[in-house]
């Protein structure tokens, strides 16, 4: 694939060989920035599991302690009490018939969370095979099926995000925005780092971090050291 000057010239910063520290990695990728507009720094995780195997598959969530930087729109499946509870929470969406059909009948997916309480999923089930290979079925492994609708909402807007790995074993997260600054990066860095290394399953065998690296939305992948990682998390404190 054809990439451009800037893209070029920011790849040159970056040593392809080298492992590079945490610090220097997320300095690194905030110097490789070449967008206009405030990219985000993403973090993809090679891991040492089987994605073939069911009790080796990652799965869980986390609201990070600055967010993501991303506004998202969030839609809750919900009747009566908790669709008021979600309406006074910040919901963008809310109904229960009425956005099922509106999503199965118009192909309407102008969300980016789905939420919903566990009274109604009988309805949303339906929506399976719409939502699903979207990553936005509402699943209680990542607390998106639940009664406690404001929570679920709060979070969303905070920046909760899902981990969860690819066919390929991969995970795929947002870190944060370049403006954020390199403290604020690291903090969402490492608090990730220490949730995905405690989701270790007792099957996988081995390495289970086997690969990290880090990028902007349009800039090249800087490889990160694991053992500078396990390094950085002995002792962390998140700063008040």
């Amino acid at each position: 694939m054809a990439r451009g000057k800037k893209y070029l010239e920011a790849r040159k910063k970056v040593d392809l060989a080298k492992l590079y520290d945490v610090k220097e990695a997320i300095k690194l990728a905030e110097e490789t920035k070449i967008a206009k507009f405030d990219e985000t720094i993403d973090l993809s995780v090679k891991l040492g599991i089987d994605p073939r195997q069911a009790d080796q598959q990652i799965r869980g969530a986390i609201v990070l302690p600055h967010g993501t930087g991303r506004s998202v729109r969030v839609l809750v499946f919900a009747k009566g009490e908790k669709a008021k509870e979600a309406e006074e929470a910040g919901a963008d969406y809310i109904g229960a018939e009425d956005l099922i059909d509106k999503i199965s009948k118009e192909n309407w997916l102008d969300f980016e969370v789905t939420i919903a309480t566990p009274d109604v999923m009988n309805l949303v089930g339906k929506l399976g095979k719409v939502l699903g290979p979207r990553g936005l079925m509402p699943s209680p492994k990542v607390g998106t099926v639940t009664f406690e609708v404001s929570k679920a909402v709060k979070e969303a807007k905070a920046g909760r995000i899902e981990i969860k790995n690819d066919k390929g074993g991969v995970l795929h997260i947002p870190v944060g925005k370049v403006s954020f600054g390199s403290s604020k990066l690291r903090e969402n860095f490492l608090v990730l780092m220490d949730t995905i290394t405690r989701m270790k399953p007792s099957t996988s065998k081995g390495t289970f971090i086997k690969k990290v690296v880090l990028s902007t939305t349009m800039g090249p992948g800087i490889k990160v050291d694991p053992l500078s990682i396990r390094d950085e998390l002995k002792g962390f404190e998140i700063a008040a």
